[in-house]
């Protein structure tokens, strides 16, 4: 598969080097460094973009400036890429209204495309646009993509008698690498405290999704990616956590009368 990432910071640069890193050797990637200074109204897009792009399957868009995302329907257009994985981590670089309207451009022109917030709700079939609205799609490029980096996926393996963790193998990483963090640091780690400590973890990465008050979710997209990945982790856990049941009017036995 033939990739090409925009970026323009720190959020694409880590994005990009995780996937270079752990993405399976046959992916050519090409890294375009976008602008990160637009007029108010993009008019001619040309006046922003190369003359070409090396041919690519698929874009990632990873850029930090919503002006990017203007120039996608041109970047597709030059590199002839069939679809666009165009993530909301933060509303500033990627409002709703203009993620919509990308969708609809590139849908026209014959491209897939997918927005997903956040980005490590992407799945190959599937991704989150809200807390109650989750889009399926259909393309080749995208579930490739997502085939190793979007939803963190794990298979733990827990010692019985001790319910601590012996190893956690990563079969889909975040595509900021945060999932492969977190997996090296969870051995040893009982199973009543694995949610947690995967928590922790998370957000000493740091994750770099947006930390305002999102309205479509009520919540931070840093906090509604660590709930991702903690799920994760506690679906896996949860037949060795120990359960403490309690008896309302009842007193423990070291109370006294």
């Amino acid at each position: 598969m033939r990739i090409l990432a925009v970026i323009t910071g720190e959020y694409g640069t880590r994005h990009i080097a995780n996937v270079q890193r752990f993405g399976p050797p046959e992916w050519a990637i090409e890294v375009w460094q976008a602008p990160t200074r637009f007029p108010l109204v993009i008019d001619y897009p040309e006046d922003h973009l190369p003359a070409s792009f090396a041919p690519a399957d698929l874009i990632l868009s990873f850029a930090e400036h919503k002006g990017v995302a203007e120039l996608l329907p041109d970047i597709a257009r030059l590199s002839g890429a069939k679809a666009v994985l165009a993530p909301v981590d933060s509303e500033a670089w990627l409002p709703r209204g203009l993620a919509r309207q990308l969708r609809g451009w590139l849908e026209r022109m014959g491209v897939a495309c997918v927005t997903p917030k956040p980005l490590c709700s992407l799945t190959e079939t599937h991704y989150d646009l809200t807390r109650r609205q989750r889009i399926a799609y259909d393309d080749q490029f995208i579930a490739e993509f997502a085939s190793y980096f979007g939803r963190p996926s794990f298979q733990i393996e827990i010692d019985p008698q001790t319910r601590a963790i012996r190893s956690v193998r990563v079969r889909r990483d975040a595509v900021c690498g945060c999932a492969r963090y977190v997996a090296e640091r969870l051995a040893g780690i009982s199973a009543d405290e694995a949610e947690q400590e995967a928590g922790m973890l998370h957000h000493h990465f740091p994750c770099l999704a947006s930390m305002g008050i999102d309205s479509d979710y009520g919540d931070t997209l840093m906090h509604v990616s660590g709930n991702i990945l903690r799920d994760e982790v506690g679906e896996q856990v949860r037949p060795f956590k120990q359960t403490t049941y309690l008896r309302p009017g009842t007193l423990s036995e070291d109370q006294g009368d």
